[in-house]
């Protein structure tokens, strides 16, 4: 019995001692060591928050230490730190720590503590030189002294958002009425040709980039227009909305610089610009073109959205273009109406064409690739109707849907998928393409829609491989060793490429004309 309680008295001793905090530590001597010895934070807009970055604390030492204090050089600095989970110092008594001072630090010896670096800055505080923000962590000091490097370079932007009004309601834009005459609206607003802050609206120059919140509408009977190396930046659930009989005109231009590929392109992506969003699907909305209203796009990049393209009876004609990423659809087009050439589409959650309910559809010399981790992604879907929630059908002519000296090409054993009822019209053409098409052992095995591409009919080939540069960074060119290399059609030839390469009189298949790519 005694033993029993002088075991469990030890014990208690033991438990208490290992929970104290206050363990002895000596100062530090300057020895800390970093995992990195600057921090650079990547591209933030003006007054946007940038992503967390982390650095590493060592004390390599065997002994206990404690670092008199942490804090940021600059009084008034726009970067905000945490240390292992503390905020700093209350300096503005209002109850929350700071992120700029942390004093008396401790550190046990041969362990190692997290820095949590963020910064939110204004153009103004740059080097108006290079644009840089910079600042340092500061550890201790005098001759124990050491230092970390804060840099984050500041782009400066022309915001778009929806008003908030004196009542505390929102702008929102208006898509119509509902069944019970109640309006339908999706957040917001709608662009203006004389806005108090950025001018006419209606003309996005390549001045500085455009950061968009909510979406941007196109009223009835007014054209957007894009000037060439213009950028334009998407937050969550935002887009471009083009409301009935409305345009939207996107000059971009082919680059003159092969070092610069993208340079006079206009990019349309999300608003997180550090390295690791660069290819993930899904930032942003769509660009959406409603009933009656017209596009006429060259030379665009659309990266990481739900749906690239939404076309709702709408017409659209779209050459030397490019559609990746995107977490559902490249273009999604309903009763629309599209001519496309030179346009390479890669990688979508389900398709990355899909022309629904018929319409009228011409494409030339384009690339379609799906290789998303699936085994239901398409990449290119054609019907002649749609299915409704409450199971009825909607259905329209497919007037045309042809392909001339196109790749259809994916990782699925099928990647041309098409799906018709016979009460309207379902006319479809395909000559000259590269198509994915491995049917044995599926559902449309004895579907006589495919005879053309089973019996390789009108120059078309089936499973061959196209070889495309590298279809994790979307470069979707080829070369001499292609199956497309050579094998289009003349008759459907379009004289250059969509870099603007010249093709040869017995051109490749794709958007493509094999040549090297530029870095």
């Amino acid at each position: 019995m005694h033993k029993s309680i002088y075991f469990l008295f030890i014990g208690l001793i033991i438990s208490l001692s290992s929970c104290r905090k206050d363990f002895d530590t000596v100062p530090s001597s300057g020895n800390l060591q970093f995992s990195k010895d600057t921090i650079y934070l990547d591209t933030v807009f003006t007054n946007i928050g940038s992503s967390t970055y982390t650095l590493k604390v060592y004390n390599r030492s065997n002994k206990d230490i404690q670092i008199p204090k942490i804090q940021l050089e600059k009084p008034d600095s726009k970067y905000r730190i945490m240390v292992d989970g503390m905020t700093g110092e209350d300096e503005d008594k209002n109850g929350v720590g700071d992120g700029k001072i942390f004093n008396n630090v401790e550190l046990l010896a041969k362990d190692s503590l997290f820095i949590f670096v963020e910064t939110t800055a204004n153009i103004a505080d740059a080097n108006p030189a290079d644009f840089l923000y910079t600042d340092r962590i500061l550890f201790d000091s005098g001759s124990n002294l050491q230092k970390v490097n804060l840099v984050t370079l500041i782009q400066d932007a022309y915001f778009l958002y929806p008003q908030k009004y004196e009542d505390g309601t929102k702008e929102t834009l208006l898509l119509g009425l509902d069944e019970d005459n109640n309006e339908v609206t999706v957040n917001g607003f709608e662009l203006n040709e004389n806005d108090p802050i950025n001018g006419n609206e209606f003309r996005f120059t390549n001045e500085k980039p455009y950061v968009i919140y909510g979406y941007a509408g196109i009223p009835k009977g007014k054209t957007l227009t894009i000037d060439a190396g213009a950028r334009v930046h998407f937050h969550a659930e935002s887009g471009i909305i083009a409301q009935p009989d409305s345009n939207l005109i996107i000059n971009g231009e082919v680059s003159t610089d092969s070092s610069k590929p993208l340079q006079n392109e206009v990019i349309f992506e999300g608003d997180r610009l550090e390295p690791e969003y660069e290819y993930v699907t899904g930032q942003w909305g769509t660009v959406w073109l409603r009933e009656g209203s017209n596009a006429n796009i060259k030379h665009l990049t659309i990266k990481n959205a739900t749906v690239g393209l939404l076309m709702q009876n709408s017409t659209l004609t779209l050459n030397d273009s490019q559609i990746y990423d995107c977490s559902n659809y490249g273009i999604l087009a309903r009763v629309s109406k599209i001519v496309g050439k030179n346009n390479v589409l890669n990688s979508a959650g389900q398709s990355c064409l899909a022309v629904s309910i018929g319409g009228d559809y011409q494409f030339t010399h384009c690339t379609f690739n799906n290789n998303w981790n699936s085994t239901k992604q398409k990449a290119v879907l054609i019907t002649n109707y749609e299915k409704n929630e409450d199971e009825t059908i909607t259905a329209s002519d497919l007037i045309r849907a042809n392909f001339y000296n196109c790749i259809i090409s994916g990782s699925n054993n099928v990647e041309l998928f098409l799906d018709a009822i016979e009460s309207v019209a379902f006319n479809y053409s395909f000559e000259s393409c590269l198509i994915q098409f491995n049917d044995f052992g599926t559902g449309i095995q004895k579907d006589t829609n495919y005879d053309f591409i089973r019996k390789e009919e009108s120059g078309n080939i089936k499973n061959k491989d196209p070889k495309f540069y590298n279809l994790n960074l979307n470069r979707l060119n080829i070369d001499e060793t292609s199956a497309a290399f050579q094998k289009g059609n003349p008759n459907y030839r379009l004289a250059k490429d969509i870099l603007g390469v010249t093709r040869t009189s017995t051109p490749d298949i794709g958007a493509y004309q094999s040549a090297p790519f530029p870095e």
